[in-house]
């Protein structure tokens, strides 16, 4: 809550992940502090639930040779995470309000793998930290003026290294973020239908990132600065008789890469809506944007598999600012117990770089430029009464990339999931509370090897996989089944309490999420599958006051 109570308020709980707590506290009528925090039990409690994470995240990745036999390898990783929150609200008076606030992250893993046959040994060592620190000072200069200032600070951290072959080779990379913006806006409503609003923003974002390899021996550390000015203005119209809304505006941003670019973006935005008949809104919504940061995407090359990303800044060169520009029409109905809506929309993205998209083949580290688009449809219908709610969901995508340096030039994005479903619904009955959901999606695009003689590329140091067409293959189906079950009570007259059960996966079904292939130490192809959750149960209690 974002507004100073007058008595304290509070509570926690545990799950078989981690335990949290929460809690305001009045110092005045004018002035409160809250804090929550969070800790992972991960790391010293092994539960059925942390188990079954491990698996999907390790265990599950199953690394298989060209003979189809599973290698033996021993695993041994310690996890933990920890978050909390510091929040002050302090009213100056009635017209002006301070709000200080700050956030730590911090993810720790250590983890070693050791190959049974060969006693082989491979460690990963994470260390992933964020802190972000900032104000808003909110002004009420009249019934129609009001102005408001924000400011924040935040740092990310990212400690990655990697030691190989019982110590044979050492890799450590680190991964810095600081960001720190100044804004200031004000909003003046012309009259009671007619609002405008206007303000500038401030943003500098620096980036670095070093690497250290031991064998061969190697160094690197680069470091980028962006500086970001834009104004922006805002009018919003809302009818008298609440039947048309209109929201139109731009932001003008002049971004500049010190010692590298300097460039002028123009973003426009519109979003209008309006009641064709009683209970049915129309509903139009288009934008630019911009981004000039990225992540360079690790996973199959080092740290064993885990996911390990990085942010890099656009140098307008071998990175391009990324660009996009979209639009949707919708159409809403919305009257007692239903909502029935449905969507269209359409996508470009510019600025692309197959180095920032996750690739896991030849086309992962050649650095091609292209773009991609998105076109596709949303339709949702919810019907809900007092003890009953269901809904049921579908979207279609087409994602396609375009990159004119890679045969063939147009083929699937790697995100290019065509079709999704969910079909959900709780039932509430006195204290207990019941959901079950279903979600269904058809399988994402990846490539294989070609098949026969032709699978390795020998005329090259290193030698390489040679695959078919990129993304020509698709992966299974997905399909996932859920429950849970909460029943609340009271301890006293202040104090009140809920206990719940919750099953991931309910009929345990083996989905696979990725695969990818690599050469081993023998020039042998290697299939590695990431599965998702099996049944994964998990249980919570919460006190609250």
């Amino acid at each position: 809550k974002d507004e100073v109570q007058d008595g304290i308020f509070g509570g926690g709980g545990f799950n078989l992940i981690s335990g949290d707590m929460y809690g305001h506290i009045p110092l005045s009528n004018r002035l409160a502090v809250q804090f929550s925090a969070r800790r992972s039990v991960t790391d010293f409690l092994n539960t059925p639930t942390y188990n079954q994470f491990f698996e999907r995240a390790f265990q599950d990745t199953e690394v298989k040779g060209n003979n189809g036999t599973d290698e033996q390898i021993d695993r041994e990783e310690n996890f933990y995470f920890y978050d909390f929150t510091a929040k002050v609200l302090y009213d100056i008076n009635a017209y002006h309000k301070l709000r200080i606030s700050a956030i730590q992250i911090n993810n720790n893993l250590d983890y070693l793998e050791t190959n049974q046959a060969t006693n082989r040994t491979n460690q990963s060592l994470l260390d992933q930290t964020n802190f972000s620190f900032g104000g808003r000072l909110s002004s009420e200069w009249s019934d129609r003026f009001s102005t408001q200032i924000n400011a924040y600070y935040t740092r990310y951290n990212l400690d990655a290294q990697n030691i190989e072959g019982n110590g044979q080779q050492t890799l450590f990379q680190n991964n810095r973020v600081l960001e720190s913006s100044l804004k200031a806006l004000s909003d003046y409503e012309l009259t009671d239908e007619l609002l405008t609003r206007n303000g500038y923003q401030f943003t500098e974002v620096g980036i670095t990132n070093f690497t250290d390899v031991s064998q061969p021996p190697f160094m690197s550390n680069v470091k980028g600065v962006i500086r970001s000015h834009a104004l922006f203005s805002e009018l919003q119209f809302k009818s008298a008789d609440q039947k048309f809304e209109f929201l139109g505006g731009a932001r003008l941003n002049y971004l500049q890469n010190l010692g590298t670019f300097e460039e002028i973006i123009l973003e426009p935005r519109l979003n209008m809506s309006y009641m064709l008949w009683p209970d049915f809104r129309l509903e139009f919504r288009g934008e630019f944007k911009n981004q000039t940061t990225n992540q360079i995407i690790d996973l199959e090359q080092n740290f064993l598999g885990i996911e390990k990303r990085r942010w890099i800044l656009s140098d307008n060169d071998e990175l391009p600012i990324t660009k996009s520009k979209q639009a949707s029409l919708g159409i809403n109905y919305d009257k007692n117990r239903w909502f029935i809506g449905l969507e269209g929309f359409y996508k470009e993205v510019s600025g692309v770089s197959t180095a920032t998209q996750g690739f896991q083949n030849e086309d992962q580290f050649n650095g091609e430029l292209g773009s991609y688009t998105i076109k596709g449809g949303e339709f949702l219908v919810n019907y809900k009464n007092n003890r009953f709610s269901s809904w049921l969901s579908y979207a279609f995508n087409d994602n396609t990339y375009f990159f004119e340096d890679i045969t063939p030039n147009e083929f699937p994005n790697n995100l290019d999931i065509r079709h999704t479903a969910t079909l959900a619904g709780t039932y509430n009955y006195r204290n207990l509370k019941l959901g079950v959901g279903l979600n269904y999606r058809t399988g994402k695009p990846y490539t294989k090897p070609q098949e026969g003689n032709n699978s390795i590329i020998t005329t090259v140091f290193p030698n390489r996989i040679n695959y078919q067409d990129p993304n020509s293959s698709r992966l299974p189906d997905y399909l996932r089944a859920d429950a849970s079950l909460i029943y609340s009570f009271k301890i006293s007259e202040k104090v009140k309490a809920s206990a719940g059960a919750s099953v991931l996966n309910i009929f345990g079904k083996r989905n696979v999420l990725n695969i990818y292939y690599r050469l081993n130490d023998q020039n042998e192809i290697e299939t590695v599958e990431s599965i998702s959750l099996g049944l994964t149960p998990n249980a919570s209690i919460r006190i609250s006051f």
